[in-house]
């Protein structure tokens, strides 16, 4: 810029209303100066040699009430990563034409103007950071896992503080250390890197961790990210008619030993996730039910659901297939709701003694209520080794008793004895 600025000053009243000529001059100059550089001496803008990363800088834990954060810094390129977990309810609804579905990952990346030295307006996101949010997310997605083990949604925002090049892959960066702070049980750390290429006839450098001045020159954005073992996303933006199967073959190769000395520089700093969550994010407690049990946690109108969540202070949310998710910041409050649901979807089993209450009394016997909502059929032979001439005689609307399942039937039906459970009970302490 130095430079360009000398140029038209001397230049200005030569040349005057031709400073837009000037500029393309200047530019294709440095442009040509930079290529020959690097195919005749090795060289790069910054002295590199093509195969030369960086110098990187790594902390984590940065910022003290987040869930997760990491500050990446690669050259003159950092990112700002945080990690924030939430419950169902806080995933990503989508509507699109296939119907309603629901997103548990997502990633933002966020370019403000200062990041370049520039005075903008910060207005919604566009097109490039949509794009690079988009392949940041992708690259992280084979790395999380399953729902069934870490049943929280995650968010991952990236502010870029600085750029020269390969914000999107310091974001992949920032972003695994992020979730490892946060002790998001990841498959494996991930990194990503930025491969260049400088082409001119039969002659061709590829080069590593490309600065945005070789992005704008060259011929060549491939953005690489992965695993120690593998690729998990990749992008290449082209600016000549092609790449041989060759120079594919060096740019993968360069970028796994790249991404294999960039994953060694974070491992230093974290290699693993934390063992525990933050102390400011959510427990999230999972418990699966009979789905036909569903309607008995929720009760009529909302009833009971409510009533769970007044008396433990939980967030609770249920899925159609009977996973239910318990998110408190108390892991007591968690217990408690949980002891409750138990009790509400539990089923009877045979065998099994329990202290039952009479509910209704009829001729045959009497319906006996083993379990919140579960009635089963206490006979009039099953209530006493005596003879029984009536069942009033021995037993009163709500009186509670000791009883034992014998059978549920293919129809959930239950049959009860009292005889039986009085047998084996005595002498034992029965508790409901």
């Amino acid at each position: 810029q130095e430079v360009l600025t000398e140029v038209l000053e001397a230049f200005a009243e030569q040349a005057e209303d031709q400073e837009k000529t000037i500029k393309q001059i200047c530019e294709e100059i440095e442009r040509e100066e930079l290529r020959r550089l690097v195919l005749e001496e090795g060289k790069r803008a910054d002295g590199r040699q093509t195969a030369d990363i960086r110098p990187i800088t790594i902390r984590v834990g940065v910022l003290p009430r987040t869930h997760g954060s990491a500050l990446f810094t690669r050259g003159e390129t950092q990112a700002l990563v945080v990690t924030t977990l939430g419950t169902t309810g806080d995933e990503q609804l989508l509507d699109a034409l296939e119907g309603k579905t629901t997103k548990a990952f997502m990633l933002h990346y966020n370019f403000p103007p200062f990041s370049v030295g520039e005075v903008a307006p910060s207005r919604g996101p566009g097109r490039r950071e949509i794009g690079h949010g988009a392949l940041a997310e992708r690259s992280l997605l084979p790395i999380l896992p399953p729902n069934e083990e870490f049943p929280y949604t995650i968010r991952i925002v990236s502010d870029i503080l600085e750029s020269n090049g390969s914000s999107s892959m310091a974001t992949v960066c920032g972003a695994s250390l992020s979730l490892m702070d946060a002790g998001v049980p990841i498959r494996a750390p991930v990194a990503g890197i930025a491969m260049g290429l400088i082409k001119e006839g039969e002659r061709y450098a590829i080069l590593s961790d490309i600065l945005g001045i070789e992005d704008h020159l060259g011929d060549m954005d491939f953005k690489v990210a992965g695993t120690a073992k593998g690729i998990t996303g990749f992008q290449m933006d082209i600016k000549i008619s092609g790449v041989s199967n060759e120079i594919l073959r060096q740019a993968l190769e360069q970028a796994r030993e790249g991404r294999l000395f960039i994953l060694e520089q974070m491992n230093a700093v974290l290699d693993r996730p934390r063992p525990h969550l933050s102390t400011y994010a959510p427990r999230i407690i999972t418990l699966r039910i009979n789905p036909d049990k569903i309607r008995d946690v929720i009760g009529p109108g909302g009833k009971m659901i409510r009533s769970i969540i007044d008396r433990t202070g939980v967030s609770i949310d249920i899925d159609n297939d009977g996973l239910i998710s318990i998110a408190s910041q108390d892991e007591k409050a968690a217990q408690q709701a949980i002891e409750i649901i138990k009790e509400l979807t539990a089923e009877a089993e045979v065998g099994k003694i329990y202290i039952g209450k009479v509910k209704r009394i009829v001729d045959f016997g009497a319906f006996v209520e083993i379990l919140p909502g579960t009635e089963g059929l206490l006979h009039i032979s099953q209530i006493s080794d005596r003879r029984v001439r009536s069942v009033a005689d021995e037993l009163r609307e709500g009186d509670e008793i000791l009883v034992k399942v014998l059978e549920v039937d293919p129809q959930g039906r239950i049959k009860l004895s009292r005889k039986e459970a009085l047998k084996e009970s005595a002498g034992k302490d029965v508790t409901p």
